[in-house]
């Protein structure tokens, strides 16, 4: 089946930007002048910003409210969107040709709007997205397949027709156990859980740049799975 509506990750799928979450967790507690405990970065890969104020409120007793302590993890990063975090190597050119293969396209990201929004737009992304949705807004990590089916009521799109473009492999896991295709992008920060990954999709690109026929083919629903 022709595929007509498409989901994408933002962090390690559209942008080049897994660094920022890779030590955030942990650089977070020593700003506070707390030791984190081990593993605590691994942990929050899977969290929304929201979900991690809230752990540090329940396991580490910061004061305050899981808004302010949101506000503080997103000035932290702010810096990195709205300056120097860029798009990943030939994006902008796959979705121009979605674009004019009638995919509805929309966002759908952990991290909190205004970053993605103001990185999106510094590298020409965000003209080609209906929608952006937020794990923040919706309720809901994505442990949840809730961000993916918000996604296709936004855009106006059957599951079926409908494919979700992610790096990580917990988001993988909900997507397909939710009934969407996948197609797995490669990042740097999941490369030991790759083989894992590609497993489970329904296809696999490592990199957007010289991929694109084959993802073209897939997405007119002629092609196999690729790894």
């Amino acid at each position: 089946m022709k595929i007509r509506g498409a989901v994408f990750d933002a962090d390690g799928t559209l942008l080049d930007s897994m660094y920022i979450w890779e030590t955030i967790a942990s650089d977070y507690l020593r700003s506070r002048g707390i030791e984190p405990e081990e593993g605590l970065d691994k942990k929050f890969a899977s969290m929304s910003v929201e979900q991690a104020a809230a752990y540090y409120m329940d396991h580490y007793g910061i004061g305050g409210s899981v808004p302010g302590i949101v506000a503080e993890i997103n000035r932290m990063v702010e810096e990195e969107y709205f300056y120097r975090v860029a798009a990943k190597s030939g994006v902008r050119m796959c979705l121009e040709k979605m674009k004019r293969m009638g995919i509805r396209m929309c966002v759908a990201t952990a991290t909190d709007r205004r970053p993605i929004e103001r990185a999106l737009e510094r590298n020409g992304l965000l003209e080609y997205f209906e929608e952006i949705l937020t794990c923040t807004e919706v309720g809901a990590g994505k442990e949840s397949p809730l961000i993916f089916e918000k996604a296709i009521e936004k855009i106006g799109v059957k599951k079926e027709e409908t494919v979700v473009l992610e790096d990580a492999l917990h988001a993988v896991k909900t997507a397909k156990e939710a009934g969407f295709l996948v197609v797995c992008v490669y990042d740097a920060s999941s490369a030991a859980q790759w083989r894992e990954i590609t497993a489970l999709g329904d296809y696999a690109i490592r990199s957007f740049e010289g991929e694109m026929d084959g993802l073209r083919d897939f997405l007119l629903g002629k092609g196999g799975k690729s790894i």
